[in-house]
Protein backbone atom coordinates (compact mmCIF):
# COMPACT_ATOMS: atom_id res chain seq x y z
CA UNK A 1 0.00 0.00 0.00
CA UNK A 2 3.00 2.38 0.66
CA UNK A 3 4.41 2.84 -2.90
CA UNK A 4 0.88 3.77 -4.30
CA UNK A 5 0.30 6.40 -1.22
CA UNK A 6 3.95 7.79 -1.86
CA UNK A 7 3.03 8.37 -5.54
CA UNK A 8 0.33 9.68 -4.85
CA UNK A 9 2.03 12.76 -2.90
CA UNK A 10 3.67 13.36 -6.25
CA UNK A 11 3.68 17.09 -6.56
CA UNK A 12 1.79 17.42 -3.54
CA UNK A 13 -0.88 15.83 -5.86
CA UNK A 14 -2.22 14.45 -2.82
CA UNK A 15 -2.77 17.18 -0.19
CA UNK A 16 -4.16 19.46 -2.76
CA UNK A 17 -6.98 16.34 -3.16
CA UNK A 18 -7.57 16.86 0.83
CA UNK A 19 -7.24 20.53 0.97
CA UNK A 20 -9.88 20.42 -1.86
CA UNK A 21 -12.07 17.97 0.45
CA UNK A 22 -11.59 20.19 3.29
CA UNK A 23 -12.64 23.30 1.20
CA UNK A 24 -15.95 21.21 -0.02
CA UNK A 25 -17.38 20.59 3.74
CA UNK A 26 -18.07 24.63 3.68
CA UNK A 27 -16.89 24.43 7.24
CA UNK A 28 -14.81 27.85 8.05
CA UNK A 29 -12.38 25.85 10.49
CA UNK A 30 -11.74 22.99 7.80
CA UNK A 31 -11.18 25.85 5.36
CA UNK A 32 -8.66 27.25 7.32
CA UNK A 33 -6.98 24.00 8.58
CA UNK A 34 -6.99 23.58 4.17
CA UNK A 35 -5.21 26.63 3.46
CA UNK A 36 -2.68 26.73 6.28
CA UNK A 37 -2.04 23.14 5.30
CA UNK A 38 -1.10 24.47 1.81
CA UNK A 39 1.04 27.56 3.30
CA UNK A 40 2.89 25.50 5.08
CA UNK A 41 3.66 22.61 2.30
CA UNK A 42 4.73 25.95 -0.10
CA UNK A 43 7.15 26.68 2.97
CA UNK A 44 8.58 23.07 3.54
CA UNK A 45 9.27 21.89 -0.20
CA UNK A 46 10.77 25.47 -0.65
CA UNK A 47 13.41 24.48 2.12
CA UNK A 48 13.66 20.79 1.30
CA UNK A 49 13.90 21.04 -2.17
CA UNK A 50 15.43 24.42 -3.52
CA UNK A 51 17.94 25.20 -0.48
CA UNK A 52 18.51 21.99 1.96
CA UNK A 53 19.28 19.44 -0.89
CA UNK A 54 21.80 21.90 -3.00
CA UNK A 55 23.31 22.47 0.42
CA UNK A 56 23.77 18.54 1.51
CA UNK A 57 23.91 17.35 -1.64
CA UNK A 58 23.67 13.46 -0.36
CA UNK A 59 23.43 10.81 -2.63
CA UNK A 60 20.45 8.44 -2.97
CA UNK A 61 20.48 4.83 -1.47
CA UNK A 62 21.75 2.11 -3.82
CA UNK A 63 18.87 1.02 -5.90
CA UNK A 64 19.42 -2.38 -6.08
CA UNK A 65 19.14 -2.80 -2.39
CA UNK A 66 15.40 -2.37 -2.62
CA UNK A 67 12.89 -5.73 -4.21
CA UNK A 68 12.67 -4.72 -7.51
CA UNK A 69 8.29 -5.24 -6.77
CA UNK A 70 8.70 -2.04 -4.34
CA UNK A 71 10.86 -0.06 -6.76
CA UNK A 72 9.74 3.07 -8.01
CA UNK A 73 9.00 3.19 -12.41
CA UNK A 74 10.85 6.54 -12.05
CA UNK A 75 14.19 6.90 -10.14
CA UNK A 76 14.16 10.66 -8.49
CA UNK A 77 17.62 12.16 -9.99
CA UNK A 78 17.82 14.96 -7.43
CA UNK A 79 19.94 14.56 -4.26
CA UNK A 80 18.86 12.66 -0.93
CA UNK A 81 18.52 14.94 2.08
CA UNK A 82 16.23 15.90 3.12
CA UNK A 83 13.01 13.63 2.25
CA UNK A 84 10.35 16.77 0.12
CA UNK A 85 7.91 14.17 0.14
CA UNK A 86 8.37 14.11 3.80
CA UNK A 87 9.08 17.23 4.27
CA UNK A 88 5.74 19.06 2.50
CA UNK A 89 3.71 15.72 4.05
CA UNK A 90 4.59 16.77 7.68
CA UNK A 91 4.34 20.45 6.75
CA UNK A 92 0.41 19.90 5.23
CA UNK A 93 -0.13 18.13 8.35
CA UNK A 94 1.07 20.07 10.81
CA UNK A 95 -0.78 23.21 9.22
CA UNK A 96 -3.96 21.38 9.51
CA UNK A 97 -3.59 20.38 12.59
CA UNK A 98 -3.25 23.75 14.12
CA UNK A 99 -6.28 25.20 13.05
CA UNK A 100 -8.53 21.85 13.44
CA UNK A 101 -6.86 19.58 15.84
CA UNK A 102 -9.57 16.39 15.39
CA UNK A 103 -7.59 16.19 12.02
CA UNK A 104 -4.61 15.50 13.41
CA UNK A 105 -5.27 12.19 13.69
CA UNK A 106 -6.16 11.10 10.11
CA UNK A 107 -3.57 13.53 8.42
CA UNK A 108 -0.68 12.39 10.29
CA UNK A 109 -1.33 8.97 9.42
CA UNK A 110 -1.64 9.90 5.81
CA UNK A 111 2.10 11.98 6.08
CA UNK A 112 3.85 9.20 8.37
CA UNK A 113 2.29 6.98 5.69
CA UNK A 114 4.05 8.92 2.62
CA UNK A 115 7.15 9.11 4.74
CA UNK A 116 7.72 5.54 4.90
CA UNK A 117 6.99 5.31 1.45
CA UNK A 118 10.18 6.87 0.49
CA UNK A 119 11.51 3.97 2.89
CA UNK A 120 9.71 1.26 1.68
CA UNK A 121 10.46 1.66 -2.04
CA UNK A 122 14.37 2.60 -1.35
CA UNK A 123 14.84 6.42 -2.50
CA UNK A 124 15.80 7.87 0.90
CA UNK A 125 17.07 6.92 4.04
CA UNK A 126 15.22 6.76 6.92
CA UNK A 127 17.16 9.85 8.05
CA UNK A 128 16.19 11.60 5.01
CA UNK A 129 12.60 10.98 6.33
CA UNK A 130 13.61 12.09 9.82
CA UNK A 131 14.72 15.61 8.69
CA UNK A 132 11.87 16.34 6.19
CA UNK A 133 9.49 15.22 9.18
CA UNK A 134 11.55 17.94 11.06
CA UNK A 135 11.56 20.84 8.46
CA UNK A 136 7.55 20.48 7.92
CA UNK A 137 6.77 20.59 11.07
CA UNK A 138 8.93 23.77 11.36
CA UNK A 139 7.33 24.97 8.63
CA UNK A 140 4.14 24.35 10.00
CA UNK A 141 4.62 26.17 13.17
CA UNK A 142 6.16 29.22 11.23
CA UNK A 143 2.69 30.54 9.97
CA UNK A 144 1.75 30.92 13.47
CA UNK A 145 4.07 33.81 13.57
CA UNK A 146 2.31 35.96 10.84
CA UNK A 147 -0.85 33.81 11.18
CA UNK A 148 -1.65 33.21 14.33
CA UNK A 149 -4.10 30.40 15.32
CA UNK A 150 -7.64 30.81 15.82
CA UNK A 151 -8.52 29.47 19.31
CA UNK A 152 -11.06 26.51 18.96
CA UNK A 153 -13.27 27.43 21.68
CA UNK A 154 -15.78 30.68 22.24
CA UNK A 155 -14.43 33.73 24.21
CA UNK A 156 -15.03 33.51 28.21
CA UNK A 157 -17.83 35.87 30.20
CA UNK A 158 -19.64 35.51 33.58
CA UNK A 159 -22.78 33.17 33.44
CA UNK A 160 -25.67 34.63 34.83
CA UNK A 161 -29.54 33.38 35.39
CA UNK A 162 -31.37 34.08 32.65
CA UNK A 163 -35.48 33.15 31.79
CA UNK A 164 -35.93 29.64 30.38
CA UNK A 165 -38.28 30.15 27.61
CA UNK A 166 -38.63 26.41 26.39
CA UNK A 167 -41.59 26.99 24.25
CA UNK A 168 -40.60 30.82 23.21
CA UNK A 169 -42.92 31.87 25.53
CA UNK A 170 -41.86 36.19 26.47
CA UNK A 171 -39.76 36.10 23.23
CA UNK A 172 -40.60 38.28 20.16
CA UNK A 173 -37.90 37.59 17.79
CA UNK A 174 -37.22 40.42 14.69
CA UNK A 175 -35.79 38.56 11.46
CA UNK A 176 -33.71 40.46 9.16
CA UNK A 177 -35.09 38.96 6.03
CA UNK A 178 -31.94 41.26 4.20
CA UNK A 179 -29.15 39.26 6.34
CA UNK A 180 -26.92 36.17 4.58
CA UNK A 181 -28.84 33.32 5.68
CA UNK A 182 -32.32 34.28 7.53
CA UNK A 183 -34.22 32.13 5.18
CA UNK A 184 -37.19 30.61 5.15
CA UNK A 185 -35.50 27.64 6.80
CA UNK A 186 -35.10 29.46 9.92
CA UNK A 187 -38.46 30.67 10.20
CA UNK A 188 -39.61 27.19 10.02
CA UNK A 189 -37.46 26.54 12.62
CA UNK A 190 -38.33 29.22 15.03
CA UNK A 191 -42.30 28.16 14.73
CA UNK A 192 -41.35 24.60 15.19
CA UNK A 193 -39.03 25.12 18.33
CA UNK A 194 -40.59 28.45 19.95
CA UNK A 195 -44.46 28.03 19.17
CA UNK A 196 -45.38 30.61 21.38
CA UNK A 197 -42.68 33.37 20.40
CA UNK A 198 -43.84 35.87 18.22
CA UNK A 199 -41.91 36.86 15.30
CA UNK A 200 -41.21 40.01 13.27
CA UNK A 201 -39.88 40.23 10.05
CA UNK A 202 -39.69 44.26 8.92
CA UNK A 203 -40.95 45.47 5.84
CA UNK A 204 -38.85 46.75 3.53
CA UNK A 205 -37.45 50.17 4.22
CA UNK A 206 -38.58 49.76 7.58
CA UNK A 207 -36.02 51.50 10.80
CA UNK A 208 -34.73 48.37 11.99
CA UNK A 209 -34.43 50.47 15.34
CA UNK A 210 -37.65 51.77 15.39
CA UNK A 211 -39.13 47.63 15.25
CA UNK A 212 -36.48 46.94 18.04
CA UNK A 213 -37.36 49.61 20.17
CA UNK A 214 -41.35 48.56 19.76
CA UNK A 215 -40.49 45.05 20.19
CA UNK A 216 -39.07 45.81 23.55
CA UNK A 217 -41.47 47.15 24.95
CA UNK A 218 -43.58 44.48 25.20
CA UNK A 219 -41.61 41.38 25.16
CA UNK A 220 -39.44 39.95 28.02
CA UNK A 221 -36.77 38.71 26.20
CA UNK A 222 -35.67 40.47 22.77
CA UNK A 223 -34.52 38.09 19.67
CA UNK A 224 -32.91 39.27 16.98
CA UNK A 225 -31.56 37.02 13.59
CA UNK A 226 -29.33 38.90 11.68
CA UNK A 227 -25.53 39.43 11.67
CA UNK A 228 -23.17 41.93 13.67
CA UNK A 229 -25.07 45.18 12.66
CA UNK A 230 -28.52 43.69 13.24
CA UNK A 231 -26.99 41.86 16.21
CA UNK A 232 -25.73 45.52 16.94
CA UNK A 233 -28.64 47.66 17.23
CA UNK A 234 -30.59 44.74 19.41
CA UNK A 235 -27.66 44.64 21.73
CA UNK A 236 -28.13 48.35 22.54
CA UNK A 237 -31.59 48.14 22.94
CA UNK A 238 -31.66 45.31 24.82
CA UNK A 239 -29.42 46.68 27.33
CA UNK A 240 -31.05 50.27 27.58
CA UNK A 241 -34.54 47.94 28.18
CA UNK A 242 -32.62 45.82 30.86
CA UNK A 243 -34.13 42.49 29.11
CA UNK A 244 -31.84 39.74 27.99
CA UNK A 245 -30.80 38.98 24.22
CA UNK A 246 -31.76 36.23 22.34
CA UNK A 247 -29.50 36.15 19.12
CA UNK A 248 -29.26 34.06 16.27
CA UNK A 249 -26.77 33.84 13.88
CA UNK A 250 -28.30 34.58 10.69
CA UNK A 251 -25.45 36.87 8.60
CA UNK A 252 -22.21 36.41 6.68
CA UNK A 253 -19.78 36.03 9.39
CA UNK A 254 -21.16 36.55 12.47
CA UNK A 255 -18.03 37.82 14.36
CA UNK A 256 -20.23 38.10 17.76
CA UNK A 257 -22.38 34.60 17.76
CA UNK A 258 -19.22 32.75 17.28
CA UNK A 259 -17.38 34.49 20.44
CA UNK A 260 -20.49 33.44 22.26
CA UNK A 261 -20.00 30.01 20.81
CA UNK A 262 -23.01 30.32 18.53
CA UNK A 263 -22.36 28.35 15.68
CA UNK A 264 -25.90 27.71 14.42
CA UNK A 265 -29.49 29.00 15.22
CA UNK A 266 -30.21 25.36 17.12
CA UNK A 267 -27.71 26.04 19.97
CA UNK A 268 -29.11 29.39 20.24
CA UNK A 269 -32.42 28.23 20.71
CA UNK A 270 -31.19 25.52 23.11
CA UNK A 271 -29.39 27.93 25.80
CA UNK A 272 -32.86 30.04 25.27
CA UNK A 273 -35.12 27.31 26.41
CA UNK A 274 -32.53 25.90 28.95
CA UNK A 275 -31.95 29.63 30.32
CA UNK A 276 -28.09 29.67 29.90
CA UNK A 277 -26.79 33.35 29.66
CA UNK A 278 -23.76 35.23 30.33
CA UNK A 279 -23.22 38.76 31.04
CA UNK A 280 -21.00 40.88 28.53
CA UNK A 281 -19.49 44.05 27.72
CA UNK A 282 -21.30 46.63 25.54
CA UNK A 283 -18.99 48.85 23.53
CA UNK A 284 -20.22 52.40 23.26
CA UNK A 285 -19.68 55.68 21.45
CA UNK A 286 -22.00 58.54 22.24
CA UNK A 287 -25.40 57.00 22.23
CA UNK A 288 -24.32 54.21 19.95
CA UNK A 289 -23.21 51.06 20.46
CA UNK A 290 -21.12 48.06 19.40
CA UNK A 291 -20.39 44.35 20.26
CA UNK A 292 -17.39 43.93 18.60
CA UNK A 293 -15.02 46.77 17.35
CA UNK A 294 -15.05 50.36 16.45
CA UNK A 295 -12.56 52.05 14.04
CA UNK A 296 -11.89 54.84 11.96
CA UNK A 297 -9.02 55.55 8.92
CA UNK A 298 -7.46 53.32 6.71
CA UNK A 299 -9.15 50.07 8.73
CA UNK A 300 -12.64 51.02 7.50
CA UNK A 301 -11.58 50.18 3.96
CA UNK A 302 -9.68 47.34 5.03
CA UNK A 303 -12.42 45.52 6.87
CA UNK A 304 -14.76 45.87 4.00
CA UNK A 305 -12.01 44.26 1.62
CA UNK A 306 -11.43 41.55 4.00
CA UNK A 307 -14.72 40.71 4.24
CA UNK A 308 -15.18 40.26 0.46
CA UNK A 309 -11.92 37.58 0.44
CA UNK A 310 -12.39 36.25 3.94
CA UNK A 311 -14.53 33.18 3.09
CA UNK A 312 -12.00 32.16 0.47
CA UNK A 313 -8.87 32.83 1.71
CA UNK A 314 -9.44 33.05 5.86
CA UNK A 315 -9.26 36.41 7.96
CA UNK A 316 -5.67 36.48 8.74
CA UNK A 317 -4.86 36.24 4.59
CA UNK A 318 -7.48 38.53 3.51
CA UNK A 319 -6.72 41.17 6.02
CA UNK A 320 -3.00 40.87 4.50
CA UNK A 321 -3.69 41.19 1.09
CA UNK A 322 -6.21 43.83 2.07
CA UNK A 323 -3.36 45.63 4.16
CA UNK A 324 -1.68 46.03 0.67
CA UNK A 325 -4.06 47.05 -1.95
CA UNK A 326 -5.68 49.33 0.66
CA UNK A 327 -2.19 50.83 1.93
CA UNK A 328 -1.25 51.86 -2.06
CA UNK A 329 -4.68 54.18 -1.92
CA UNK A 330 -5.24 55.31 1.09
CA UNK A 331 -4.48 58.73 2.66
CA UNK A 332 -3.68 59.61 6.75
CA UNK A 333 -6.59 61.17 8.65
CA UNK A 334 -5.87 64.23 11.00
CA UNK A 335 -7.97 63.67 14.53
CA UNK A 336 -7.37 64.53 17.82
CA UNK A 337 -6.99 61.84 20.20
CA UNK A 338 -7.60 62.15 23.87
CA UNK A 339 -6.97 65.67 23.81
CA UNK A 340 -3.63 65.62 21.11
CA UNK A 341 -3.31 66.09 17.53
CA UNK A 342 -2.63 63.51 15.91
CA UNK A 343 -1.82 62.25 11.99
CA UNK A 344 -2.98 58.35 11.90
CA UNK A 345 -3.43 56.15 9.51
CA UNK A 346 -5.85 54.23 11.87
CA UNK A 347 -7.79 53.89 15.45
CA UNK A 348 -9.36 50.82 16.28
CA UNK A 349 -11.06 50.41 19.45
CA UNK A 350 -12.07 46.56 20.29
CA UNK A 351 -14.79 45.48 23.02
CA UNK A 352 -12.48 43.41 25.07
CA UNK A 353 -8.95 42.73 24.90
CA UNK A 354 -8.07 40.78 21.35
CA UNK A 355 -5.48 38.70 20.29
CA UNK A 356 -3.08 38.58 18.67
CA UNK A 357 -1.48 42.12 19.58
CA UNK A 358 -0.48 43.87 16.15
CA UNK A 359 -3.06 44.57 13.69
CA UNK A 360 -5.19 42.18 12.50
CA UNK A 361 -7.38 41.42 16.11
CA UNK A 362 -9.43 37.82 15.22
CA UNK A 363 -10.20 36.30 18.87
CA UNK A 364 -10.36 37.62 22.44
CA UNK A 365 -10.31 35.54 25.64
CA UNK A 366 -13.01 37.68 27.02
CA UNK A 367 -16.30 39.48 26.48
CA UNK A 368 -16.24 41.12 30.16
CA UNK A 369 -13.26 42.51 30.77
CA UNK A 370 -14.16 46.01 31.26
CA UNK A 371 -11.36 47.18 28.42
CA UNK A 372 -10.92 48.40 25.38
CA UNK A 373 -8.59 47.69 23.02
CA UNK A 374 -6.86 50.50 21.58
CA UNK A 375 -4.56 50.19 18.04
CA UNK A 376 -3.22 53.39 16.37
CA UNK A 377 -0.84 52.97 13.30
CA UNK A 378 1.00 56.44 12.98
CA UNK A 379 1.27 58.04 9.73
CA UNK A 380 3.67 60.81 11.50
CA UNK A 381 6.65 58.12 11.51
CA UNK A 382 9.46 58.21 9.22
CA UNK A 383 8.65 55.68 6.08
CA UNK A 384 5.73 55.15 8.02
CA UNK A 385 3.35 53.22 5.27
CA UNK A 386 6.35 50.89 4.06
CA UNK A 387 7.37 50.20 8.15
CA UNK A 388 3.80 49.23 8.19
CA UNK A 389 2.93 46.59 5.30
CA UNK A 390 6.82 45.21 5.83
CA UNK A 391 6.43 44.58 9.40
CA UNK A 392 3.09 43.02 8.63
CA UNK A 393 4.44 40.99 6.11
CA UNK A 394 6.69 39.82 8.60
CA UNK A 395 4.51 39.46 11.58
CA UNK A 396 6.74 41.95 13.59
CA UNK A 397 3.80 44.94 13.69
CA UNK A 398 3.67 44.72 17.38
CA UNK A 399 7.24 46.11 17.50
CA UNK A 400 6.85 48.49 14.80
CA UNK A 401 7.60 52.11 15.61
CA UNK A 402 4.28 53.42 13.35
CA UNK A 403 2.21 50.74 16.09
CA UNK A 404 0.71 51.62 19.05
CA UNK A 405 -1.36 49.07 21.30
CA UNK A 406 -2.77 49.89 24.67
CA UNK A 407 -5.81 49.24 26.65
CA UNK A 408 -8.23 51.41 28.42
CA UNK A 409 -11.58 52.50 29.76
CA UNK A 410 -12.63 54.95 27.40
CA UNK A 411 -10.80 57.44 24.17
CA UNK A 412 -11.99 60.51 22.89
CA UNK A 413 -11.49 61.16 18.68
CA UNK A 414 -12.27 64.26 17.48
CA UNK A 415 -11.97 65.56 13.66
CA UNK A 416 -11.14 68.74 13.46
CA UNK A 417 -12.36 69.08 9.57
CA UNK A 418 -15.50 68.09 11.00
CA UNK A 419 -16.04 65.19 9.38
CA UNK A 420 -15.64 61.77 11.52
CA UNK A 421 -16.68 58.39 9.40
CA UNK A 422 -16.89 55.41 11.94
CA UNK A 423 -17.16 51.62 11.35
CA UNK A 424 -18.85 50.12 14.01
CA UNK A 425 -19.26 46.12 13.66
CA UNK A 426 -18.57 46.67 10.14
CA UNK A 427 -20.99 48.79 9.50
CA UNK A 428 -19.41 52.44 7.93
CA UNK A 429 -21.35 55.58 8.93
CA UNK A 430 -20.87 59.18 10.16
CA UNK A 431 -20.96 60.35 13.56
CA UNK A 432 -20.40 63.80 15.33
CA UNK A 433 -17.01 65.28 15.34
CA UNK A 434 -16.18 64.80 18.91
CA UNK A 435 -17.10 61.23 20.47
CA UNK A 436 -16.50 59.14 23.68
CA UNK A 437 -15.77 55.59 23.25
CA UNK A 438 -16.53 53.71 26.51
CA UNK A 439 -17.66 50.39 27.85
CA UNK A 440 -20.49 49.46 29.74
CA UNK A 441 -19.13 46.78 31.94
CA UNK A 442 -21.48 43.58 32.05
CA UNK A 443 -24.79 45.87 30.82
CA UNK A 444 -26.16 42.99 28.28
CA UNK A 445 -27.30 39.62 28.85
CA UNK A 446 -27.37 36.75 25.80
CA UNK A 447 -28.38 33.54 25.79
CA UNK A 448 -25.55 31.30 24.97
CA UNK A 449 -24.72 27.29 25.49
CA UNK A 450 -23.33 26.63 28.74
CA UNK A 451 -19.18 25.67 28.86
Amino acid sequence: MLPPLGRAANYGRLWWGVSAALAATGNRRARRAALRGLISLGAASFAANVVSKQVVRRPRPPIELTPVARRLARIPVTTSFPSGHSASAAAFAAGVAIESPLLAVPVGLLAAGVGASRVVTGVHYPTDVLAGFALGLGAGALTTWWWPATPAGPAEAAPVAAPAAPNGEGVVVVVNSHAGSTGNGLLDLLREQLPEAEIVQPEDGEDLVEVLEAAARRCRILGIAGGDGSINVAAKTAADHGIPLFALPGGTLNHFARDLGLDDPHEAISALQAGAASQVDLGCVDERGFVNTCSTGLYTDLVRYREKWERRLGKWPAMLVGLVHVLRRAQPQDLVVDGRPRRVWMVFAGNGRYLPVGFAPTSRPRLDDGLLDIRIMDAARPLARTRIALSVLLGTLRWSGPYEGTTAQELKLSAPDGLLYLTLDGEFTRVDPEVTITKRPRALTVYRPRR
